[in-house]
């Protein structure tokens, strides 16, 4: 082989080493828009064992688009985090699975804005986070309706605010529990189990677990719900 097919193949190989690497590093892309933002920055962030690891950032500097990318090896959640220097930080968690998902949002109300379309785990959570808004309204009503009986020392009244908020409170938990079961085929069920009820009867979590599919309980949530299940 004469010394410029050695170069020639040399250089191939190279392309080919950063051809795989850069398909190796991003088989996500969170794509998306930030109505009215400026300047600022957003990065795409996940768990960490100790804190949150930054996965990819961007600046923004006049439009608001975004295009962020990273690799993952199986259905996680991640988070979109806004910098814009106003002493605050800005977070929106959402389902992320191989592919593209996109997520549209704006500037005055970052996080309830946030419409988000991907994976199927976060359709689901989707549908969940719905009912649980409403569980929260109601919830804010009680608080509401409470400070108004302590101010007017009706003992009659907060008796009857606590019943309803201990009811709201199982009703919370029993739709968490039952969703759960339901959707034992998603990681979005043992994620839910860990993170939504941390004071649930471990009866309930064990029989989230035991429905769980083997493909979930072999996945990252799935392996630290066991884990949990283990420690208590």
């Amino acid at each position: 082989m004469t010394k410029l097919n050695k170069v020639l193949s040399l250089i191939i190989l190279v392309l080919l080493l950063v051809s795989c690497s850069k398909e190796t590093k991003a088989n996500f892309t969170l794509t998306g828009t930030i109505k009215g933002l400026k300047k600022g920055v957003v990065y795409l962030q996940k768990d960490g064992d100790s804190s949150i690891v930054d996965l990819d950032s961007m600046i923004i500097n006049g439009k608001p688009n975004f295009s962020l990318q990273t690799n993952i090896e199986e259905p996680v959640l991640l988070y979109l985090k806004l910098f814009k220097n106003d002493g605050e930080e800005h977070y929106i968690p959402f389902f992320a699975a191989e592919g593209v998902t996109e997520l549209n949002t704006t500037l005055k109300n970052f996080n309830f804005d946030a419409n988000i379309k991907g994976a199927s785990q976060q359709d689901l959570l989707n549908e969940y986070t719905q009912v649980m808004s409403r569980f929260n309204d109601k919830n804010l009503n009680l608080m509401q309706a409470n400070f108004l009986a302590q101010k007017e020392n009706d003992s009659l009244a907060l008796d009857s605010i606590i019943r309803a908020s201990n009811r709201l409170i199982k009703t919370k938990y029993s739709y968490t529990i039952q969703f759960a079961i339901n959707n034992k085929d998603s990681e979005v069920a043992p994620y839910l189990a860990l993170y939504e009820m941390p004071n649930a009867n471990p009866v309930y979590i064990d029989s989230i677990y035991n429905n769980l599919t083997d493909d979930i309980k072999a996945s990252l949530y799935g392996k630290r719900l066991s884990e949990v299940i283990k420690q208590n």
